[in-house]
């Protein structure tokens, strides 16, 4: 590793220190297209946000830098790939508890075997009084008041330490890859979210409400639909220059998004991390 990015971390020793803030704009029409064409040629139904978490997986197997993280000032390799969210108990009621699921993907998942693993997710977790593992563990927490801070104190030791049990690890949301927010479904605009200074994750991206802009195509001036992004990196993770081929993959898959319906050439593996997850297939029937 580049002595200059190994050092970093002493240097800037908490997540927060290291956050960097970046902005794009997806085009909205492109993906709209393209979903009403999958719809109306293959009856499969995918939204903007399996796009974009699609498009992060395709991005993640070309490199793995990406995938690292750092913890106690030490880089680590992900054996695993995984995206955290938040959604509504019941998606028709603002009001609605919210809860937080994290998901493994396999790296030659195609936009279909995403789309259908978030949508198992989610139908687990809007089942009524369902409660996943995070909220239990929440939940065990704060009967104790008295006690909160210490046993928080005492997971965040643990985890700094690499002593966390692996089964809260494979829970909790906070360790992960990317956490990704859809504002745009509770009527907010994007926004450039911390980063959490306990767990592991690298990356935050929240989408925000559709906004329109003048463009010029072909000679003409048109009002034109984006989808803002705003993204939180830990900039410690990698190089600049791995943080641009990343983000370079997933602006290629956003502009083509119909080249996440077929598995990747290749995939890229940190040395003595490969792994892989059973895929889901879900029919375009069950309403995936």
């Amino acid at each position: 590793m580049d002595p200059i990015v190994a050092i970093t971390p002493y240097l800037m020793p908490m997540r927060c220190d290291a956050q960097v803030f970046l902005e794009h704009e997806v085009d909205w029409e492109l993906l709209t297209r393209y979903i009403s064409r999958q719809m109306a040629e293959k009856n499969e139904k995918i939204t903007h946000m399996q796009i974009i978490v699609a498009a992060y997986v395709r991005a993640v197997s070309q490199n793995p830098e990406i995938n690292r993280y750092i913890m106690n000032k030490q880089y680590f390799a992900r054996n695993n790939c995984t995206v955290s969210f938040t959604l509504l108990k019941n998606p028709q009621d603002s009001n609605s508890p919210e809860t937080v699921v994290k998901i493994r993907f396999d790296l030659t998942d195609t936009i279909y075997d995403v789309r259908d693993r978030m949508m198992e997710k989610v139908e687990q977790n809007r089942k009524p009084d369902e409660k996943n593992s995070a909220e239990k563990i929440a939940g065990a927490v704060l009967k104790m008041p008295g006690l909160a801070t210490g046993i928080v104190g005492i997971i965040k030791l643990l985890d700094r330490y690499g002593l966390m049990p692996g089964s809260f690890l494979d829970e909790l949301p906070f360790h992960t890859g990317m956490f990704i927010t859809n504002n745009a479904s509770i009527g907010l605009h994007h926004v450039n979210h911390h980063i959490y200074n306990f767990g592991s994750t690298s990356l935050f991206f929240g989408m925000g409400l559709v906004k329109k802009e003048a463009v010029v195509e072909n000679g003409q001036t048109r009002m034109k639909r984006f989808l803002p992004i705003g993204i939180t990196a830990d900039e410690r993770v990698c190089s600049g220059a791995h943080y641009a081929s990343f983000f370079a993959s997933m602006v290629r898959s956003l502009s083509h998004p119909e080249e996440l319906e077929i598995p990747p050439e290749n995939v890229r593996f940190d040395e003595g991390m490969e792994y892989h997850v059973p895929k889901i297939r879900r029919t375009p029937e069950s309403g995936a």
